[in-house]
């Protein structure tokens, strides 16, 4: 007997569980958001300058998928908020370098910390090889996002493997 059925049903339910922790994932940003007096775009740009510690406004653009003015115009939002210093570059004076300011990390992680520590606490459950499986998934996802959004602003980037 075939474990197709078995195999369509598993890959159906993988799919909507998916789905569904997309939208919450967008809901629960939003949330956060609206908590830190935020938009989402610019709880966007603050997690992504966490992750890399500066970036061009350029680099900023293309990782909240932002027109370069709108991203001029959300950098000075948070610049005068005090959340980011944008010095020019050195090497290139046409280029911003945004920075998020060290003190302010706490106050973004805040609302984070109930979540994270369950996160924590069901990840805890998983054998070493699931959570190398997961993680393998996220960054297969990752790409295929990457690789969409390329599409979508109609890049001619050559697929990104997934």
């Amino acid at each position: 007997m075939s474990d197709e059925p078995a195999r369509a049903s598993a890959i159906a339910d993988l799919m909507r569980a998916g789905r569904e922790t997309s939208r919450l994932s967008v809901v629960f940003r939003y949330a956060i958001a609206e908590r830190l007096g935020l938009t989402v775009s610019d709880l966007e740009c603050l997690d992504y300058l966490a992750d890399v510690g500066s970036a061009t406004a350029g680099q900023v653009a293309e990782r909240t998928n932002l027109t370069t003015g709108a991203v001029t115009s959300m950098l000075r939002r948070l610049q005068q908020a005090g959340y980011v210093t944008a010095e020019r570059d050195p090497a290139d004076r046409r280029r911003v370098i945004v920075t998020l300011r060290p003190e302010r990390v706490a106050e973004l992680r805040r609302p984070y910390e109930r979540f994270a520590e369950r996160a924590g606490r069901l990840i805890e459950g998983y054998r070493v090889e699931e959570v190398m499986l997961l993680v393998r998934h996220f960054d297969r996802m990752q790409a295929m996002y990457l690789a969409e959004l390329d599409h979508l602003r109609g890049g001619d980037a050559a697929p990104r493997s997934a």
